[in-house]
This record gives structure tokens, C-alpha cells and sequence, in this order.
């Protein structure tokens, strides 16, 4: 009769040895890494690109007329035109007040009457100030303004390049008024494009960034009251 014979010495079967998986080399993580950063920095190009066009379509090239009247008008300060473009919507009874928003402390009915005499009637009856210093600041008064009269439309009078953020802002704390836009562009802004003026380039991406961090406060603000609110 055969015998078997174990491989070992002891009887027990051989195991081969287990081989532990080496370690990715330096090299291949380095170049891995490396092109993991190039695509995310390429994704956020592209995706800051994409939004830049998407503004750039948003800030009207042309005053267009108002197709309806307001309970209000705002006009923010800080481009040429506003504040007289605002009376005389008021003027044309587009709406009931004005309200000049971010107003220099020197600036009140006085001035504002010598500057327009022609509007010297409205501006005495039916113009108010506030002295708020930013886009944020102006939205604020707007909505202190507009719930002490009971206002649920509003006329929104500022340069074109800056009305996407402030009907943005605006819409943001007053979430249950309409706004109808009027957006101020100058003469020069109808004569040449934006990319054509390196002034105006600078300013069309400076107001992107300035709309896009605006739009980033306001949905973490959001999150933020969400997250307080009782279940």
C-alpha cells in the first residue's frame, strides 16, 4: 500500500506566501495629483467664463421703455444720469415717491431742486433719502422704504452694468415685491462695446466678481436661516 507523503515536515499543507500590493510610486501620485489640479482649475475657468458671458447677456445694451407702472421707483447713486432719469419717471406718474438710495450727506431736496427745477414740484412732495454706502446698504433702506408705505411694486432706476446685483440684492429682501427695471446707459456705452474700452472691460469683470460674491453671501445667509429655522 502507498503512503502519501506531506510537502512539510509537520503534515500541514504549504500555503504559498501572500504578496502584499506595492505602493503606488512617487512619481505616478505626483503626476496624478498634478493632473487632478489641472482639471479642476480648467472646470472652474470654464465655469467662471461661462457665467461672465451668461452676465454680460443680462446687463441690457439699451434703456428700454417701461412697459408698466410701480407703486415706487428706487434710484441707486453712483452712475451719471440716475438720479434725474428716477424724477422723471416720477414726474411721468410711473410711480407714487422716489426713493434716492445711498445719497451723499450734502445731497437733500434743495440740491436736487436747483439741479432740476423743472422737477422742483415732485421733488418737494414725493422724494425721500437714505444715506446707505453700498449695494447691500441700498437694499436695506429699499425695504425699510417700501414696507413703512406699503409698496408691492417698485421701479428700479441704476446703470445697466449694475442692475443684475442690485435687482438681485433688492429681490433678496424683498422677496414678495415686483421690480421692474430701468437700467441707465450712457451714451458712450451705446457707442462702443464693453471689450473695445479697457475702463469698461475692467468694470463689466469687477461687477461680475462683485455679483457673484453677493450671490454666494446671500445663498450662505440663506443655508444659515434655514438651518435655524425650528422644525
Amino acid at each position: 500500500m502507498s503512503t502519501l507523503r506531506s510537502n512539510t515536515d509537520d503534515g500541514a499543507a504549504a500555503v504559498p506566501p501572500v504578496t502584499q500590493p506595492s505602493a503606488p510610486a512617487p512619481r505616478a501620485l505626483l503626476r496624478r495629483v498634478g493632473w487632478s489640479t489641472f482639471v479642476l482649475c480648467a472646470a472652474l475657468v470654464l465655469m467662471a467664463g461661462a457665467g461672465f458671458l451668461w452676465f454680460i447677456w443680462r446687463v441690457p445694451a439699451e434703456e428700454a421703455p417701461l412697459t408698466r407702472n410701480a407703486d415706487g421707483i428706487v434710484a441707486l447713486t453712483g452712475g451719471a444720469s440716475r438720479i434725474a432719469d428716477a424724477i422723471e419717471l416720477l414726474a411721468l406718474g410711473r410711480g407714487k415717491r422716489l426713493l434716492i438710495s445711498g445719497a451723499n450727506r450734502a445731497t437733500n431736496s434743495n440740491e436736487i431742486s436747483r439741479l432740476n427745477p423743472e422737477f422742483e414740484r415732485w421733488v418737494r412732495c414725493c422724494v425721500d433719502f437714505d444715506r446707505s454706502l453700498n449695494t447691500l446698504g441700498n437694499a436695506i433702506e429699499t425695504k425699510r422704504w417700501a414696507e413703512r408705505r406699503g409698496f408691492r411694486s417698485l421701479i428700479v432706476v441704476t446703470s445697466n452694468y449694475h442692475m443684475p446685483r442690485a435687482l438681485a440684492e433688492i429681490a433678496h429682501q424683498l422677496p414678495d415685491v415686483a421690480l421692474v427695471p430701468f437700467a441707465v446707459v450712457t451714451d458712450r456705452q451705446r457707442a462702443d462695446p464693453w471689450w473695445k474700452g479697457g475702463a469698461t472691460a475692467r468694470l463689466m469683470v469687477t461687477e461680475y466678481v462683485k455679483y457673484v460674491f453677493a450671490k454666494l453671501r446671500m445663498g450662505l445667509n440663506a443655508g444659515g436661516a434655514a438651518a435655524r429655522a425650528p422644525s
